[in-house]
């Protein structure tokens, strides 16, 4: 496949602007509580659009998962339960943050923890360490922090300067002490998804072996993943349903339109799907020469496109200058701290 890196940039756009955008749908939802809408949603993103994806892109789905050695499928569903952590607390803080705010604090702390627990885990953090690409990495990911404490910063202001009804006004459920741990512990298990398809290569390799087109190598391996990630989401969910009561949601939405309730999950979840379709896609067309830039440009588009909903949303309408400055100032930093990261893999390369 020939090179065209404008086309990849315009691909990986088109991703960060999905991945930004799938939760704009939960928040049309009415009369639902979150762990209703959540887990409809994730019934489409991680069960149905996999399946379908995969299916219709891998000529022989069934008999590449019913070959796959049997290690390989546990390990990749294992990793993918631990990963379904990730995606759960991740929905939470947006949930308890807001779109711009909880996007930027989720994304700086999956940035930091996805590059930094592979080598430390692994054992190879001090050859990192003694090479220039590593003391770059390792850079980016400082600056990565600096950028995480200024969005903090900004959203401590938030929380301490605005009344209740102000805060609620923009996110019904503002909390930035819970949004902060639980975006801080996505960033944590988000990066079992490293480890999931690493435990998958058996299984892509099969699907290369029988037929799939070698950009899609992967798409078996999410359906375990993604599996995985449904399981844990199913069992907090459920686990709210009956704590909460909200079971009823499924069947009555208080008056609100039961059948637009489950198209904006659908749409939520479709949605959220979207984004590795063009983030594959936009990774093939950078060419060899600029591959290395594919996570950086997925990374700083999500960043970018989340905080614009944000201000669409208005979000942050009853703050002050000094804490849009801070949350400006974060969101570029943590921009900046994707490009480092991506250069040091560029100069590993």
């Amino acid at each position: 496949m020939d090179a065209n890196p404008a086309l990849g940039v315009l691909l990986h756009a088109i991703g960060g602007l999905a991945a930004a955008s799938f939760y704009i749908p939960y928040t049309r939802v009415k009369n639902w509580q979150w762990e209703s809408y959540w887990i409809v949603g994730g019934i489409f993103s991680w069960l149905i659009a996999p399946i379908v994806g995969a299916a219709i892109i891998c000529p022989d789905l069934a008999g590449i998962l019913s070959a796959a050695p049997a290690s390989s499928l546990a390990w990749t569903y294992l990793f993918g339960v631990l990963w379904g952590v990730g995606g759960l607390t991740f929905g939470m803080s947006v949930r308890y943050l807001g779109q711009s705010l909880g996007f930027s604090m989720s994304l700086g702390f999956c940035a930091f923890f996805g590059t930094l627990i592979p080598p430390l885990f692994m054992g190879t953090m001090l050859e990192l360490a003694q090479t220039v690409s590593g003391m770059v990495v390792l850079a980016g990911l400082g600056v990565c922090l600096a950028g995480i404490f200024a969005c903090g910063m900004a959203g401590m202001r938030k929380e301490s300067r605005l009344s209740d009804e102000d805060k609620k006004a923009s996110v019904k459920e503002f909390s930035f002490i819970k949004g902060l741990w639980v975006a801080f512990f996505a960033g944590i298990m988000s990066a079992c998804m490293a480890f999931a398809f690493v435990s998958g290569d058996p299984i892509s390799k099969l699907a290369v072996a029988k037929g799939t087109a070698p950009i899609f190598a992967n798409m078996p391996v999410l359906v375990v993943v993604m599996l995985g990630g449904l399981t844990t989401n199913a069992v907090w969910c459920v686990f709210l349903n009956i704590r909460n009561k909200s079971a009823r949601d499924y069947v009555n939405a208080a008056g609100a339109p039961l059948a637009l309730n489950y198209l904006l999950c659908a749409a939520a979840g479709v949605t959220w799907y979207l984004q590795f379709f063009f983030y594959g896609m936009g990774e093939t067309r950078m060419g060899e020469a600029f591959s290395f830039s594919s996570w950086t440009l997925h990374m700083a588009f999500i960043i970018a496109f989340s905080n614009i909903w944000g201000v669409m949303l208005q979000e942050w309408k009853a703050t002050d200058r000094r804490t849009h400055a801070l949350l400006f100032a974060g969101i570029t930093v943590l921009i900046l701290s994707t490009i480092i990261v991506g250069y040091g893999n560029y100069l590993k390369g």
